[in-house]
């Protein structure tokens, strides 16, 4: 078997709309299709005794064995490999269930499509399952334990922490957007202007000037003391002759731990002896120079959890430890605990996995332990000096426990050093009397406190403390969302774009754009290109200063790794017509018309999917969505619009020369389409086509009849605001349009304004593009004879696989099908192309120059009306 392709889907897409995070592989069986499972001898019960987990699988089935039996019964292997994806990244951690297969529409190739939780996980997993596959059909070792174990390290290289994540899905949960930075541990939730990031439990509104205050122990207990807070007495040393001196007069028991130190690194607790505190400095000095010694307060260690100012939990937390049952050693009992499912390495789990390092052969030397010693029975032994979960304590929560004095102390701890989520930890024998009854006293403050104990306490109530720190982010009344249209369709769409984009800017917002000529951002160019892409659309989505997002949506990208947002307000789709069909996958008009339909399907449900009703493809999806649909129509009496005004839908419609919106039944006029620029006078049917759709969002938007008006009318069809889209040149006694139309489609539409103007020849240079099917560059040829009276053929520079003279021949197949008589001259070059073209006009001549590279092909342009102007300057003078 071989792997043709991997992608990554990381938004709605062709496969699923509602699961994101989809690994598509194309996967050729080679032989295998010749042999189904039932055919390959032994495969069923090979399959079943190494992943005998796979019983769970319903399949089609609906039942647990089901994806077995259909094993047995005979399937092919790409559905295999799928099942096998699923299944491995659940045993290494990662619970997934959706998946598909399909064929490729050849024979051996299979789309096998499958869910991820982490994208290197995904990829990886995909290959794993082929390997897997491939050798239980050849009887060889799977090696599914060392599959599963790499498995499990990609995983844990990439996972969030659980802090991070807990966040992350109740986000998701409030259907706020989720971006993770790649490579990153910073996550950014909402999108735009409106976004904010985290990282762990810092948050965009985390005060630096707090987390230093929180860093530093001192200054910071200090700070609390000062205001009337009870801590714990101590004072900072360098040396160890301070230490004598600060053991003199605060006297035993003692704490020393680093100035800055962090999930108990360092902090050596309940000293007693001159050789207890020589080792607890020692030890802190390994993290800081500056060594903290304060008293040692009875009691238990809490942790008492504040988000934006207001208390949301506490857990009491006890150290790493065993109790002896008279029959293990202490090295037995501490693997046995490891072994509980709820301990892990490091944040991988609820608990952390116990380790025997220095601290604690100090604790068995302390009490004449060694590890293979046997604890009496029922005796408890603390393998660690502090209670952080991160050396393997334990959490009780006790939150409901809590005393009113103390949760309005812990309030106003956190006002006082500034922090939005603080954590602090407190010694006291209870919490339910206030701190200074029961003679307890504050240990320290903590910036970035981990959630892990409050999420899920080894006893009692879990706490979800992410809602908090998530509606402290976003309180009520605050969106974390922009508006954002998404454009989609054959031809059209990057105009329909551009000008929402203007529309947009005449109404005051902070416009972030793609096109398939750039990125825009508040009306300046910041990326140059093709970028109708995920790329690009993060480059607008992460912004903070965008609010108002315009993304034009390529088929290439929904296919690459589809949306890169989801529930967006209005969706648009211009037209659907033969375009790139024969490539990847995409071979028929339903085809492409599935590829277009995941922009308006995604539209959240109060949002609008807007179509055009002229066209019969894009007119069907309206039975796709779940959203409202507005439609749009050059023929105001056509049925399916008065069908839909009567069901009080929203239509805009060419009616009496005027661009008019119908709302709820009632009609209102905008503007009249001779008014409007980008209509060419009203000679040019799809420009208006994409005015209608550009009202409709501009008016769905919010912005006022007025503003539309004068966004219509500012909209000035240039090399500047519409670049490659009927940019017309006076050159004195005759024109030259450059436009970027590249199939027939778009060549028909640009026929439809040379029928509506005067000119003595109309003269077209065209090009076909090598990526297209044979049938599409012959009919790109034929559309050309219908509408020019002269052809000059030239040659793209990237070829797309094909030589030059195979297009040209294809032209001419459909050039002289329609008329054998016509003229036709072959230019390499687009430059040659448009100088001869240029240089022969006659006078009264229109020219359309149809272009690849239009920002170059515009520069030419004006570097040739320059030159033009000179000679007949020259000529005059």
């Amino acid at each position: 078997m071989n792997i043709l392709s991997l992608k990554l889907m990381r938004g709605p897409n062709i496969w699923s709309i509602s699961r994101h995070n989809l690994v598509v592989m194309l996967l050729d069986i080679e032989k295998f299709e010749q042999l189904p499972t039932d055919k390959i001898k032994g495969f069923h019960n090979r399959l079943r005794d190494t992943i005998p987990t796979l019983h769970d699988h319903h399949c089609s089935e609906g039942r647990a064995g089901g994806f077995l039996d259909r094993v047995k019964w005979g399937t092919w292997l790409g559905h295999v490999v799928e099942h096998i994806a699923i299944e491995i990244q659940s045993l290494a951690g990662m619970y997934c269930s959706f998946g598909q297969t399909r064929s490729a529409g050849k024979q051996g190739l299979y789309h096998v499509v499958f869910g991820y939780t982490e994208e290197e996980a995904g990829l990886y997993a995909a290959k794993a399952a082929v390997r897997i596959a491939s050798a239980l059909a050849y009887n060889h070792d799977p090696q599914l334990q060392y599959e599963v174990d790499t498995l499990k390290e990609i995983y844990l290289d990439y996972k969030l922490g659980p802090s991070t994540q807990s966040i992350v899905e109740e986000a998701r949960h409030q259907n706020i957007p989720v971006y993770r930075y790649p490579g990153q541990s910073v996550v950014q939730l909402g999108i735009g202007k409106n976004m904010q990031q985290i990282k762990a439990t810092i948050t965009s509104k985390t005060s630096n000037i707090a987390v230093d205050l929180a860093c530093d122990k001192e200054r910071c207990k200090k700070r609390l003391e000062n205001r009337g807070i009870p801590v714990a007495t101590g004072r900072v040393i360098y040396s160890k002759v301070e230490l004598k001196k600060a053991i003199h007069e605060l006297g035993f028991p003692l704490v020393t731990k680093p100035n800055n130190g962090n999930q108990g690194k360092g902090a050596t607790i309940n000293i007693t002896t001159w050789a207890e505190a020589l080792k607890g400095f020692e030890h802190a000095y390994q993290y800081s120079s500056k060594v903290i010694v304060e008293k040692f307060i009875c009691g238990s260690d809490y942790r008492l959890l504040v988000v934006d100012n207001k208390f949301v939990a506490a857990a009491k937390r006890t150290p790493a430890m065993i109790v002896g049952d008279g029959q293990k050693t202490i090295e037995q009992l501490i693997d046995h605990v490891n072994q509980e499912p709820t301990r892990g390495r490091g944040h991988e789990n609820i608990l952390t996995q116990i380790e025997v390092d220095a601290v604690t052969r100090d604790i068995l030397q302390e009490k004449g332990y060694s590890l293979d010693a046997v604890l009496p029975i029922d005796e408890k032994l603390y393998l660690k000096k502090t209670a952080n979960l991160s050396t393997g304590g334990t959490a009780e929560d006790v939150t409901d426990l809590v005393h009113p004095f103390n949760i309005t102390l812990a309030e106003r701890i956190s006002k006082v050093v500034g922090l939005d989520i603080c954590g602090i930890d407190v010694m006291a024998t209870s919490l339910t009397v206030p701190l200074p009854e029961s003679g307890g006293a504050v240990i320290e403050v903590n910036a970035a406190p981990g959630f892990r104990m409050h999420l899920s306490p080894a006893v009692g109530q879990p706490r979800n403390v992410a809602k908090a720190v998530v509606d402290m982010l976003f309180p009520k009344g605050k969106t974390p969302r922009i508006p954002v249209v998404a454009i989609t369709g054959t031809n059209g769409k990057t105009t329909t774009t551009r000008l929402i984009a203007h529309l947009a800017q005449i109404a005051q917002k902070s416009v972030g754009c793609t096109t398939s000529d750039g990125v825009y951002i508040q009306g300046e160019m910041v990326e140059e290109g093709d970028c109708t892409g995920p790329l690009s659309t993060d480059m607008v989505l992460q912004d903070p200063v965008v609010d108002f997002a315009v993304l034009e949506c390529a088929r290439g990208g929904i296919l690459k790794s589809g949306l890169r947002f989801s529930h967006h307000d209005i969706g648009i789709v211009t037209n659907i017509s033969a375009d790139h069909l024969g490539l990847n996958g995409v071979d028929t008009l339903q085809d492409l018309a599935r590829v277009k339909s995941v922009v308006v399907e995604s539209v959240r449900p109060g949002g609008y999917a807007i179509l055009n009703a002229d066209d019969d493809l894009t007119y069907q999806l309206k039975n796709q969505v779940s959203c409202n649909v507005a439609l749009f129509s050059l023929d105001a009496q056509r049925e399916r619009i008065t069908a839909h005004l009567k069901r009080g839908g929203m239509a805009a419609v060419l009616e009496d020369g005027y661009v008019a919106l119908y709302i709820r039944n009632k009609k209102r006029k905008i503007e009249a389409v001779k008014n409007i620029p980008l209509t060419f006078e009203g000679k040019a049917p799809f420009m208006i086509e994409n005015v209608l759709a550009a009202v409709l969002a501009g008016y769905l938007s919010g912005f006022s009849f007025s503003e539309i008006k004068e966004g219509l009318q500012t909209f000035i069809p240039s090399s500047a605001q519409t670049p490659g889209r009927m940019n017309i040149y006076d050159m004195g006694d005759f024109k030259v349009m450059i436009d970027y139309a590249h199939n027939p489609a778009g060549l028909m539409a640009l026929g439809k304004y040379l029928n509506n103007i005067t000119s003595s020849v109309k003269i077209g240079v065209i090009a076909g593009v090598g990526d297209r099917r044979d049938e599409d560059i012959v009919e790109l040829g034929r559309v050309a004879a219908q509408i020019f009276d002269e052809i000059i053929i030239r040659n793209d520079k990237t070829l797309r696989g094909r030589k030059a003279q195979e297009i040209t021949d294809l032209l001419l197949q459909g050039i002289f099908a329609h008329d054998p008589n016509k003229i036709v001259n072959h230019i390499a070059t687009e430059s040659d192309a448009m100088n001869h073209a240029v240089k022969n006009a006659e006078p009264g001549a229109f020219i359309v120059m149809c272009s690849e590279k239009v920002p170059k092909t515009l520069k030419l342009m004006e570097e040739i009306k320059a030159e033009r102007k000179k000679l007949v300057l020259h000529a005059t003078a």
